[in-house]
Parts: structure tokens; C-alpha cells; sequence
């Protein structure tokens, strides 16, 4: 093909790709990588036939702008990420840190209720965890299997049935929150009474230090995302009930943006405590000092991010 006619069949395109460089604030990254790749074939052919052409370099020079746009979209994609975990999250975590405060303060509460009444008769145990629950136990118990619950399932099947209802559950703490914080706060105190109940029924078969080993295994990680998710549940209600100096809408909308991404960290926090239930605590052979260190790391992982980071990021500013 002549360079003339090469150049008359597509200057109207060339000239619509111009008015697109011109304007790629405003056009669609499927659009632009698009155009890029109309503009490297062309490119291509010119090079082929027309290397030392001025319309090579036209193209060239396009593909060029182009390529640096496209280039500077994918590493904001990837530093919008990375803000978002380092600096977002800690920040609304630290401005809702009296929420999570009050979430791990009713567990506790509920956790301790929960002990002291399965104390006082197997009734309530079994009332709070169910008959079959309590009855596979104690046959366990009586097998010298005292935690064969763990293994009565394939890892696997195990440990996405136990991830996905963990996060359900959080989005039900979160999700609470539109019926008032105090919802929210109902369903924490529940599960606290379930913890304290399972805790204090294994202690009175004498397999209250097994039974801690068995549980924070996998519960540092869990009880602790659920607690954020609670403090998320509670901050979106408490949006509502106490709008201060805003209108009652922008305040839940502030309350709700915040809570929304505190709840999104907990996310990646429930997959590996689902996957350590799933697949390590069912090993109850596994030495007492591997299960503490598990236990130890886990707890320093939470208190760094939970705890140390978002006081960080409020003494050092952050950007959103």
C-alpha cells in the first residue's frame, strides 16, 4: 500500500485518537487501551513499510502518550491499593476506635455471662450451643478425643464452609447497625455468651488449657475480626442514633463510608483463621509451643494493625 493511501484510509480515525489523547482524563481505560492497540498496528505497518517517514514518527509519538498515561493509571491502581490497607483503614479505624473499644468490652461481657451460667448447670450449655453439639462432645471427650469436631469434616469443605459464614456473620454485625447500634451489640453479646459457654464446659472436664490452645489456634484471628466488625456494626448505628452536629442522612453516610471499609479489612483476616481451623487446629497432636507461637503471631499481627498502626497514622497524618 502507497504511504498516501495508507494515510488517506485512516487519518479520520488518527484524528479522533488525537482528540481522545487530548482529552484521556475523561476517557475510560478500556477505551484507551483500545486506541492503543489500533495505534501500535498502524504503528507496526508504518514502521514496516514506511520507516523513515514523518507519519512513523506521528504514530510513534501518539503510542508513546499512550503508553505513559496507561502506565501512570496502572501504578495508581496498584498505590490506590496500597493506600488504602496502610492508611485508609488505620485512619478509620482510629476514628472508630471507641466503637471497637465498646465491641471487645460486650464479648468480653457476654464471654464471662456465658462461663459463669454454663457453671451453673448443663442446661444452659446446651441451650446456647444445641443438644447434638453437647452430646458429640461429650462423646468425644469420653473417646479421648476432646476436640475430634475438628476433624469431622475434609479440610477443605471445612475451611470455606467455616470462611463464608464468618464473613456473613460480620456483615450481620455490620449490617445490624441500621437497626441501631444496639442491635449490633445484641449479637456480640450472644456470640460472647457461645465463647464463654464452650470455654467453661470443656474447663469442667478438666481441658481448660487444651481448650484455650484449641480455640485461640484459630480464634485470635477470628473473635478479633469479628470485634472490628462488631465496632463497624456499632459506629453505623450510632451514625444514626447520635447525628451530633450533622443532619441524621450525612452523618449514617459518614458513619456508613467509614464502617464499610473497617469491615473490608476483616475480610482477608476470617480466610486465614478459616484456614488455620480448617487445616492445623484439627491437629491436636501439634506440639503446645507451635500452637503458641500461631497464637503469639497472630495476636501481634492484630494489635499492630488494630492497635499500633492507626495511632501511628493519627500521630504522623495520612493521606485518603
Amino acid at each position: 500500500m502507497k504511504e498516501a493511501v495508507f494515510i488517506r484510509k485512516n487519518i479520520a480515525k488518527w484524528r479522533a485518537m488525537e482528540v481522545q489523547i487530548g482529552n484521556m482524563s475523561n476517557t475510560s481505560p478500556d477505551k484507551l487501551v483500545d486506541t492503543y492497540a489500533e495505534v501500535n498496528a498502524d504503528l507496526a505497518f508504518a514502521q514496516t513499510h514506511y520507516p523513515h517517514s514523518r507519519i512513523t514518527e506521528y504514530l510513534n509519538n501518539m503510542a508513546v502518550s499512550l503508553h505513559g498515561e496507561l502506565y501512570q493509571r496502572k501504578n495508581e491502581k496498584w498505590s490506590r491499593l496500597l493506600t488504602f490497607w496502610t492508611h485508609e483503614v488505620p485512619t478509620y479505624v482510629y476514628e472508630g476506635r471507641r466503637c471497637i473499644l465498646l465491641s471487645l468490652a460486650i464479648l468480653l461481657v457476654g464471654a464471662f455471662v456465658g462461663a459463669v451460667s454454663a457453671l451453673g448447670g448443663e442446661e444452659f450449655v446446651r441451650s446456647i450451643l444445641g443438644d447434638g453439639y453437647v452430646e458429640m462432645t461429650a462423646d468425644n471427650i469420653r473417646s479421648g478425643q476432646p476436640f475430634g469436631v475438628y476433624a469431622s469434616e475434609e479440610s477443605s469443605s471445612m475451611f470455606l464452609g467455616i470462611m463464608f459464614n464468618n464473613v456473613w456473620v460480620s456483615f450481620l454485625y455490620f449490617v445490624m447497625g441500621v437497626f441501631t447500634s444496639i442491635a449490633t451489640g445484641y449479637f456480640i453479646f450472644y456470640n460472647g455468651m457461645m465463647v464463654g459457654a464452650f470455654v467453661a464446659y470443656f474447663a469442667q472436664h478438666g481441658l481448660f488449657g487444651p481448650c484455650l490452645l484449641t480455640l485461640f489456634l484459630h480464634g485470635t484471628l477470628e473473635l478479633s475480626a469479628l470485634v472490628v466488625a462488631g465496632g463497624a456494626g456499632i459506629a453505623l448505628g450510632n451514625g444514626w442514633l447520635f447525628p451530633g452536629t450533622y443532619s441524621r442522612i450525612e452523618s449514617f453516610k459518614r458513619s456508613a463510608k467509614r464502617g464499610v471499609k473497617i469491615l473490608i479489612s476483616t475480610t482477608p483476616i476470617f480466610v486465614v483463621a478459616a484456614f488455620i481451623e480448617g487445616f492445623f487446629t484439627r491437629l491436636t497432636e501439634a506440639g503446645d509451643a507451635l500452637r503458641l507461637t500461631v497464637i503469639v503471631l497472630s495476636a501481634l499481627f492484630i494489635l499492630f494493625y488494630y492497635v499500633y498502626l492507626p495511632i501511628h497514622r493519627h500521630r504522623h497524618g495520612t493521606t485518603r
